[in-house]
């Protein structure tokens, strides 16, 4: 797999799980309506973990723009590479 594909697809699902534990915290007549922030931190967390299961191996999982940004100041990943991490995590 490319780097550019696993972070579409790690950024893809911690986005999916994020969203869609803040959704069924909030809606009506969903399951987990109202059960809360302790519900919802542990769907950001699930979401982040499968995020950089699915793409570390491939890409080292940076799966936000400012991780990319703040390596490349850091001189730990390349400059060439960040437009191209940037637009997948988009």
């Amino acid at each position: 797999m490319s780097p550019f594909f696993a972070e579409i697809l790690g950024t893809f699902t911690l986005m999916v799980f994020g969203i869609g534990v803040c959704a069924n915290n909030s809606l009506k007549k969903t399951y987990a309506e109202g059960s809360g922030w302790l519900l919802v931190t542990i769907g950001w967390g699930l979401g982040v973990f499968t995020g950089v299961v699915v793409a570390g191996p491939y890409s080292g999982a940076h799966i936000n723009p400012a991780v990319t940004l703040g390596l490349a100041m850091a001189g730990q990943f390349e400059w060439t590479m960040v437009t191209t991490f940037i637009s997948a995590q988009f």
